[in-house]
This record gives C-alpha cells, sequence and structure tokens, in this order.
C-alpha cells in the first residue's frame, strides 16, 4: 500500500515516501511533486525514494496536553498522552518527526539513539508511521 507518505509492506518492506530533486539531489519529505523546494535550484524533475529506515534521536518530548474542545474525550475516543520523536536522517540531511511506537516510554529513548521506523494506527484507524528503538520488542 502507498498513501503518498509512506509505502507499506511488499519487497522493500515499510518505509517513509520522499523525492530527490534529480538536478541538485536535495531530498524532501513529506514528498513534493511540483518543483524543488531547494531555493537555490530551479530544478522540475523529482524522483520519488524510499527514506531510510533508521536514523538517530535528534529531541523528543512527552505530548501531555489535553486537546481543547471540540475533541471530546469519552470511552470510545479516550485520550492518551504520547511520545513525539524527532529522528535525523543522515544520508538525506534532514529531521523527521513522529510518534513513538506503543509501549516506548521516555526512559527508552536518549538522544543520539538508533531508532527504526515501523507502521503504525492511530486512534481512528489511520494508518501512520512510529519511531522505535533499533533492537526493542516489537
Amino acid at each position: 500500500m502507498v498513501d503518498g507518505w509512506f509505502r507499506d509492506g511488499g519487497e522493500d518492506g515499510f518505509a517513509l515516501l520522499g523525492t530527490r530533486c534529480a538536478d541538485c539531489s536535495a531530498v524532501f519529505f513529506p514528498r513534493e511533486d511540483g518543483c524543488c523546494r531547494n531555493p537555490a535550484c530551479g530544478g522540475g524533475t523529482l524522483v520519488e525514494v524510499a527514506l531510510s529506515r533508521r536514523g538517530t534521536v535528534w529531541s523528543y518530548t512527552d505530548g501531555r496536553y489535553r486537546p481543547p474542545p471540540p475533541w471530546a474525550d469519552g470511552p470510545d475516543t479516550p485520550w492518551e498522552p504520547y511520545i513525539v520523536v524527532a529522528v535525523e536522517l543522515a544520508a538525506e540531511r534532514m529531521v523527521v518527526l513522529g510518534q513513538a511506537a506503543p509501549g516506548v516510554a521516555l526512559a527508552d529513548l536518549r538522544v543520539g539513539a538508533e531508532v527504526e521506523v515501523v507502521p503504525g494506527v492511530l486512534g481512528d484507524g489511520a494508518a501512520v508511521w512510529h519511531w522505535r528503538p533499533v533492537g526493542a520488542a516489537r
């Protein structure tokens, strides 16, 4: 399955999808389909690329602030704190945000630790990516 942000499964496995400019080699995520975002480049030929599946924690924090109305916190939509992880992808020279995988605690993370991208599901059933420490239980 490809939804524009990631490729799920298949021979090459789960991966975030970006685009690379054919002229200057800059990589973009989320993908760019119109023109190169690099202000020093006038290129317009962009090629879809799978981003690195592993990176290092650049920063992280826990989200404990409940969303304001119209969010309805109830038995069918319970709000739970979550962890946001900023991951540096060295080969692409970028930082990508995402939630930590379920079961990952703040104590499991540290700046510089290696993490991998894995498929996930939001509370409403939408497919998404998560970051999980390399070697953590699946």
